[in-house]
């Protein structure tokens, strides 16, 4: 495989994880406020909540996504394999 296959098959796993990471996160947060919540909460409110548990989940999968791909990065030289898309800043 040359690294255009390998950075494709990179990022279609790791949107994948990532999609996972988020699920995982909001069925957690969902049993959390159900644990939390009274059971005569008002709509308004579960709305509310609703929204904060996914914005939550989309920033935390994100921040563990992040930090994966940082530690995968120290471990392994990803431009040897992959087409540089995670560039350094300090170049």
């Amino acid at each position: 495989m040359n690294k255009k296959v390998n950075t494709v098959i990179f990022i279609l796993a790791a949107s994948f994880f990532n999609i996972v990471i988020m699920i995982l996160l909001m069925l957690g947060l969902f049993a959390l406020a159900s644990l939390l919540l009274p059971a005569g909460t008002g709509a308004g409110l579960g709305q509310f909540v609703f929204l904060l548990i996914f914005a939550a989940s989309v920033g935390g999968s994100f921040f563990v996504y992040h930090k994966l791909v940082g530690f995968i990065s120290k471990k392994i030289d990803m431009e040897k394999y992959f087409h540089p898309i995670f560039r350094s800043r300090k170049r």
